[in-house]
């Protein structure tokens, strides 16, 4: 459909805009939103977009479609009269300390109150504070500073496909929590971030405990501190200083070196590592022919939603650690002995574009004789903070390098930072090492903000059909299409965040499609303009490979640069008692994943039985089926063969499993 509209007198034409609101954006006329975002669906739920139609009066223009001959006001009195009424609506519910918000500065309704000359509220506010969630790792959630846009919830259903928000209650009651109103830590949050990236107003943000963490082991002469900056902020940390998406790598050491760090690395050395160990790894099963297709393993979201709900795959991931614990073992178990200290003395901080690796750097299977291979995990933007904190005038900066003896990047590594990097990094080792492709080797099909792209090439004798997915939901319905036999591919990169690491949850505010194509295009200006393009061209790592385990991909460094992950359980939580019979006792999981697979559907076929039914939270034996525990066993079910299931293992020998 297409015509034209007046906004302000202006006569706009539109084609296929679906609604007032970019028509009007892409006239340059701003309209303010807080519950509207371009990549979720609709939900029309602030009213703070309102405009005036003629012959309609008021109406919302995020979900009111532009028709021919429209004639729309967007600044009348009556819209701004109706849009300040919200804006003190919305502060009347909301915690007012702004000095005191993490999200100061980069929140959307602070801005807009200042915009509309909010200056005193007619409504009485919130009566009693309700306590901050900061059970985990990645996320705080304070429920005082929500405004219910529903932004989170949208993000995790749509984007990510696992529904960690949601609304309870309604009218005046209403507010959103986790699943089944339990603390985050203890949901499937998967701490990606994407709730934080498109938060409006600071009701989530980043667990940042680790700035004062980092602080104190700076300001301790016992502490040698190290820190390692990924590939992705260097790309965006610059928009914190209003610099815009450039490179700001040296400028980044320069201000680590200035606040007191002892060495500063860069995350791209093991990056081409992660390439070189995960690139054998692959080509040694496509030669055996197993644990096909093969899933990257340098996403700590990705990976908990694969141990949460496709246990069935962990097999197929590569058992390569991520880049981040690569380095930290390195450190820990290898360059602390050069230095001649403990692994406890040492003290090493990743700046991140990502909150899930704040949870990566805590798992149990990285660690050196008691102590985390990364102790503290700094975003981008907490990495800002700490630069402004110290009195750092970021943009009059010397550039500085990063460290020997680990120094050499190339560009293949830099790749990491975007979506399809890992899987371009992987295809140049792979070119160079069999089919001594020299010079540059660009792989187009990796590139650009689709979140599933899938192509086939060809390497040697072998025919290799690989794929690249950003957004878990996208990643969902591949894994969908590759279980059921409709696709087959050799090989899967998987990012959890939209665009991959330009996009985490932790990179600078605004976190859309316009600033991941921005960040995405530099991470690619800084491959072009680098000298070393493959992994393998990195001369700095052949040392190290040779000097702490007597070269790459063999038992010494599977051991200290490879995991395994097992299943994790989904939700913790009581027992409930959904049916209190004479009979032998029977426990369904009804966490979310076993929810998926059938586990209500298992309920409702026990219930006729005379048996003491009750539901769990996780059984923690997560696989093929609803996880059923009866007489001490736990096993996976179908809702097909429960009842067989069940008569040849209760042992009660009662009429009903006679």
């Amino acid at each position: 459909m297409s015509g034209k509209i007046t906004i302000n007198g202006q006569v706009i034409d539109f084609t296929d805009e679906k609604n007032i609101l970019s028509v009007a954006r892409k006239a340059g006329i701003e309209i303010p939103t807080l519950c509207y975002h371009p990549e979720l669906t609709i939900a029309g739920a602030c009213r703070l977009c309102v405009v005036e139609i003629e012959r309609m009066g008021i109406q919302a223009s995020c979900s009111t479609a532009p028709v021919d001959g429209m004639v729309v006001y967007t600044n009348s009195e009556r819209v701004n009269r109706v849009r300040k009424m919200v804006l003190e609506l919305l502060l009347a519910n909301h915690d007012r300390e702004c000095t005191t918000c993490e999200s100061s500065g980069a929140c959307k309704l602070q801005k807009y109150a200042s915009d509309y000359g909010i200056k005193r509220l007619r409504y009485p506010g919130r009566t009693a504070p309700a306590p901050l969630d900061t059970s985990s790792l990645s996320v705080v959630r304070d429920p005082n500073k929500c405004i219910l846009c529903g932004l989170c919830v949208r993000v995790c259903k749509e984007i990510q496909g696992i529904g960690v928000w949601d609304f309870k209650n309604r009218g005046s009651r209403t507010e959103i929590v986790a699943a089944m109103d339990q603390p985050l830590a203890e949901s499937a949050c998967i701490n990606c971030g994407q709730c934080i990236a498109v938060c409006p107003c600071g009701a989530l943000t980043s667990n940042s405990t680790a700035i004062d963490e980092v602080w104190a082991a700076i300001r301790n002469p016992k502490k040698t501190v190290i820190c390692q900056i990924a590939p992705a902020p260097r790309a965006a940390l610059g928009e914190e200083f209003g610099l815009g998406s450039v490179d700001v790598t040296k400028k980044i050491v320069a201000a680590l070196r200035k606040i007191g760090f002892d060495k500063v690395f860069d995350t791209v050395f093991t990056a081409d590592m992660t390439t070189i160990e995960e690139a054998n790894e692959f080509l040694s099963r496509l030669v055996k022919g197993e644990k096909l297709p093969l899933f990257t393993s340098c996403c700590p979201g990705w990976v908990k939603y694969a141990e949460q709900f496709h246990p069935e795959l962990l097999n197929n991931l590569s058992s390569c650690r991520s880049p981040q614990q690569m380095f930290g073992s390195l450190l820990k178990k290898k360059y602390a002995k050069e230095l001649g200290i403990a692994p406890q003395d040492m003290f090493v901080v990743s700046i991140m574009p990502c909150t899930a690796k704040k949870y990566e750097a805590k798992r149990p299977e990285f660690m050196t004789e008691g102590a985390y291979d990364v102790d503290a995990v700094l975003t981008t933007v907490e990495a800002a903070r700490m630069f402004r904190e110290a009195g750092i005038i970021f943009s009059s900066l010397a550039d500085s390098e990063f460290d020997q003896p680990m120094q050499q990047a190339t560009g293949s590594g830099v790749l990491f930072g975007t979506t399809g990097g890992v899987m371009e990094s992987v295809v140049r080792y792979v070119a160079g090492k069999m089919l001594n492709a020299e010079g540059r080797v660009d792989v187009e099909f990796t590139r650009g903000m689709e979140n599933t792209k899938i192509a086939g090439i060809n390497v040697g004798e072998h025919k290799l059909t690989l794929a690249v997915v950003n957004g878990l939901a996208a990643a969902e319905e591949l894994i969908k299409k590759i279980q059921s036999g409709q696709i087959e591919v050799h090989a899967v990169e998987v990012m959890a965040c939209p665009g991959g690491c330009v996009g985490g949850g932790g990179q600078p505010f605004v976190n859309d499609q316009e600033h991941r194509l921005a960040r995405a295009k530099e991470i690619y200006n800084i491959d072009a303009q680098l000298e070393l393009h493959k992994a393998q061209d990195n001369e700095d790592l052949e040392n190290i490979f040779q000097k702490y385990w007597g070269g790459c991909c063999n038992h010494e460094t599977h051991h200290d640069l490879h995991t395994h992950y097992q299943p994790k359980k989904r939700i913790v939580g009581n027992e409930i008692l959904i049916k209190d019979g004479t009979g032998p006792e029977i426990t369904v999981c009804l966490g979310e994943g076993c929810l998926k697979k059938g586990s209500l559907a298992v309920v409702e076929k026990l219930l006729p039985f005379p048996v003491k039914l009750k539901g769990v939270f996780c059984l923690e034996h997560c696989g093929n089926g609803v996880s059923v525990k009866i007489n001490g066993q736990i096993q996976n079910v179908e809702p097909d063969n429960v009842l067989a299931f069940i008569k040849a293992n209760c042992g009660c020998n009662c009429s009903s499993c006679s």
